[in-house]
């Protein structure tokens, strides 16, 4: 029970190692109906702001506090996540700060009518009894694969303009639902959770036909992987220059990342390639022990060659070659997906329709085939695409 707006403003005031969570949205609502010296009518503007706020981040008081506390970026977080020690000061400022959240998170909608002195409808919200430093304690223990901040929230993200942003809507790919090429994911998972053990990994290089399910394959290792440390962020071909400071930003992180890039080539005197090979050379400056770069290619030497450039002028001609070679043998891991034969091209569309739940009429391969002629040829991404069609042209029961 509050007993003082004036005091509880001071106490929310007084925060200083969690502001992140002070300046949030819920609490700047609350600490502005604390201040509240008007009416009646204000106070329960106030307050009505306070919930809408809640609302947006979830019904409970207690577990946006909670979630809130574990997940800010501060210096007591960071040391932990390092395993640094934490000064005494410091950890005395975090044990009062703690209190105060369990305080709040103690508060109830009735103590806020009771306060306010209103008989007329308030929104409710809810809230938990806690041990809030107990379990502020518990999500600290496991910040190595829950991580904070950013990446406690989000699991997949993008570099735009030189900045890791979250993905809010990621590409929920489950490695269950992708037919084939067992081997190759039995690779990638092999490597990337020798990353999530703290063993060296590799880069790793996916090439092969378009359509065949390399990059469905990474972001489906991603998802698979998650719960256990590991975030994936997309870097794009004009964003790779960023590439060392984002392993520098990311060197202290208790989590593992993927750097991930999607259909990777340079043309002929590409600005970047020098770069991408400055990388993938794993120098001091930027290599991170707890990255490592993915990407995906349909070309096996990335770097797109014309005739001239194998029989034109350049007298150094062998070396320039040897130079295109190398940037893919850089790479520590390389894995091939080809073109599926006939058999496993059928396989894959049939699991497909089963798990949409397509009969497998006695025509389904026949009129596969000549939907993957249509396209190009059998791939994974044609049975996905077949499959697609015949579930959107399926009558469902009841419907028209």
């Amino acid at each position: 029970m509050l007993d003082s707006l004036p005091t509880a403003a001071a106490r929310l005031a007084s925060i200083v190692v969690f502001r992140g969570v002070k300046n949030g949205p819920v609490l700047t609502a609350l600490r502005s109906f604390f201040e509240c010296e008007g009416d009646e009518s204000q106070m329960v503007e106030r307050y009505a702001d306070f919930v809408a706020a809640l609302y947006d981040n979830g019904c409970s008081l207690s577990r946006y506090l909670l979630d809130a506390a574990s997940e800010d970026e501060n210096r007591y977080v960071i040391l932990r996540a390092r395993g640094e020690e934490v000064p005494p000061v410091l950890r005395e400022a975090v044990e009062g700060e703690l209190g105060v959240f369990q305080d709040l998170s103690d508060l109830t909608a009735r103590d806020f009518r009771s306060l306010i002195g209103f008989d007329g409808y308030l929104p409710g919200f809810e809230s938990e009894k806690l041990d809030f430093a107990a379990e502020f304690e518990k999500r600290i223990a496991r910040i190595n694969v829950t991580g904070y901040g950013q990446y406690a929230r989000h699991t997949m993200f993008r570099v735009t303009d030189g900045e890791i942003r979250p993905v809010h809507t990621p590409d929920r790919t489950d490695i269950a639902d992708l037919v084939g090429y067992e081997l190759q994911r039995g690779q990638l998972l092999d490597n990337t959770r020798a990353l999530l053990r703290g063993l060296p990994a590799a880069n790793a290089l996916l090439i092969g036909d378009a359509g065949t399910g390399k990059s469905s394959s990474v972001k489906a290792v991603a998802n698979l992987l998650s719960p256990e440390g590991l975030r994936l962020i997309e870097v794009p071909k004009a964003q790779l220059s960023h590439i060392p400071a984002i392993m520098e930003h990311l060197r202290d992180n208790p989590l593992k990342f993927i750097l991930f890039i999607d259909d990777l080539s340079f043309e002929k005197n590409d600005d970047t390639f020098s770069a991408m090979k400055a990388i993938l050379e794993g120098s001091v400056s930027v290599k991170a022990p707890n990255t490592v770069i993915y990407a995906t290619s349909n070309r096996r030497h990335l770097v797109k060659e014309s005739m001239s450039d194998r029989d034109g002028d350049d007298i150094h001609l062998n070396d320039t070659i040897q130079d295109t070679v190398a940037l893919s043998d850089r790479f520590g891991l390389t894995i091939l997906f080809t073109k599926p034969p006939k058999a496993l091209y059928l396989r894959i569309v049939r699991e497909l329709a089963e798990k949409k739940g397509i009969p497998l009429t006695d025509d389904l391969d026949t009129r596969a085939c000549a939907f993957a002629l249509r396209r190009g040829g059998m791939t994974p991404r044609a049975a996905e695409q077949f499959t697609d069609s015949l579930l959107a042209n399926t009558p469902h029961e009841g419907g028209i």
